[in-house]
């Protein structure tokens, strides 16, 4: 049998993506939540009304919104070396599970301390 099956059909279909992103999906397109597209987002895009009630975004509107806001505040894209883990290490030591990395030169005077903290009697009030 030669036929395809739907989802076959389906894949070899391009998606059409719609122009118009009804306000209730746009917050969703950018990836967050309504209450920042409302705050931050909004005010720079042209309302579109669709039907008595409805309101969309133009979707290359949304686009351009992005691609300005990471133009701002998003990473470069290109770097001249590539970050790597090993050479960028939060330590430069290697780290010693098990014990103290360091001696205390200091624990008797320590433990007295705490025997003088612990052998006091409250003073009633």
């Amino acid at each position: 049998m030669t036929g395809k099956t739907a989802n076959q059909k389906a894949s070899a279909t391009p998606a059409l993506l719609p122009r118009f992103i009804r306000l209730r999906d746009a917050p969703f397109y950018l990836g967050m939540d309504r209450n920042r597209f409302n705050a931050e987002v909004r005010q720079f895009l042209t309302r579109i009304p669709i039907g008595r009630q409805g309101v969309a975004f133009d979707r290359l509107e949304l686009d351009a919104w992005v691609d300005d806001y990471m133009s701002r505040n998003g990473r470069p894209a290109e770097r001249s070396e590539t970050w790597d883990a090993e050479n960028h290490r939060a330590s430069k030591s290697e780290a010693i599970f098990g014990g103290s990395t360091r001696e205390s030169k200091d624990t008797e005077e320590w433990q007295k301390a705490v025997a003088r903290l612990t052998s006091r009697r409250r003073k009633s009030t």
